[in-house]
């Protein structure tokens, strides 16, 4: 379903989302260049419209990510980069490599990600992304679906350094209106049709029939508790970060102190678990890493170990946790 907007009423709701993403933007990045990521689909074309508008000819630049997934697909972003040129905007095509572990789309957005942050104008240039309230409600239901926690379910954030989300509150239907209005060619990517992709069957199969059998309002509603979700998290995150102040002092040493989370609900207690691994880069911790931390510092007993990504264990010891790498055995 999504937003009926006229033409000329979808230039302004982008460009005030556009106007207020930037006003809230940290002081280093409000007054930093700005680089759009451009695939040349109505979204990212909108977003760099705006952008321009507001900044003005030589304060935006352009990224547009050659994937070479598709046939073609240089010629694309030759021609995306050429539109964004005459808009005013420095366009710069960067090819990438896509592979490695996850499947295309995990791969292709590793890829893109990485361009995109080596293509930065400025240290502190800020990265507008086209993503749109569609893009998180699908992101949510996604989540939802692979059984995430509340951080997953938060969706995207509007600012995630370097990553800046004007259009998280406009409908797709709103940014094609935009273009067209402003006479913007639009290019629909022939991988968002494509069935193979988990989050094209969502946007196509999934969430139309939710709108059908819940009478509309499912993307919006979706959104809403991304957005509720993020509020909650980061009032946790931030009394977690008061606790892991008590805990760890890396002045002290590395280790945690479990004296400051006795008592400590064990939702807050995880939070603190995972931000202090976070400062050892101790990644990619499942939920059955962090739950088997959590019952260490909780109940010990002392000298257990638990394994954790990187051939790290984790022990605990006089009221403390530590980490060291794993002692294999003999038969090991």
């Amino acid at each position: 379903m999504g937003q009926q907007v006229g033409h000329d009423t979808a230039v302004l709701a982008v460009r005030r989302a556009v106007r207020a993403a930037l006003a809230a933007l940290p002081a280093p990045e409000r007054a930093a260049p700005l680089l759009i990521a451009c695939s040349g689909g109505a979204d990212s074309l909108a977003l760099a419209a705006a952008a321009v508008a507001e900044r003005g000819p030589g304060a935006v630049n352009a990224a547009v990510v050659d994937h070479g997934l598709q046939d073609g697909s240089a010629d694309r972003a030759a021609a995306t980069a050429g539109l964004l040129d005459g808009l005013g905007i420095a366009a710069a095509v960067h090819t990438v490599e896509v592979g490695g572990a996850g499947g295309v789309e995990a791969a292709a957005r590793r890829a893109r990600y990485a361009a995109l942050r080596a293509a930065r104008p400025h240290p502190d240039a800020p990265v507008l992304l086209g993503h749109t309230l569609d893009d998180q409600a699908e992101t949510v239901l996604l989540g939802l679906g692979r059984g995430s926690g509340a951080r997953s379910l938060s969706g995207m954030r509007e600012w995630d350094p370097p990553w800046c989300r004007p259009l998280l509150g406009l409908r797709r239907s709103v940014t094609r209106a935009a273009c067209a209005a402003a006479g913007l060619p639009v290019w629909d990517d022939p991988h968002n049709t494509d069935p193979r992709f988990t989050r094209v069957r969502l946007r196509h199969e999934v969430l139309p029939l939710l709108e059908e059998v819940l009478a509309g309002g499912v993307a919006e509603a979706l959104a809403r508790t991304a957005r509720q979700l993020r509020e909650d998290s980061a009032a946790l995150d931030a009394v977690a970060a008061g606790l892991l102040r008590s805990a760890h002092d890396p002045q002290r040493g590395p280790e945690l102190l479990l004296a400051p989370l006795e008592g400590v609900p064990a939702a807050l207690r995880r939070r603190v678990l995972r931000a202090w691994l976070a400062t050892a880069d101790v990644t990619a911790l499942t939920e059955e890493h962090l739950r088997a931390a959590d019952v260490l510092a909780a109940q010990g007993p002392d000298r257990a170990g638990v394994a954790l990504p990187g051939g790290l264990e984790l022990v605990r010891a006089r009221g403390r946790l530590s980490l060291r790498p794993i002692r294999w055995g003999a038969g090991g």
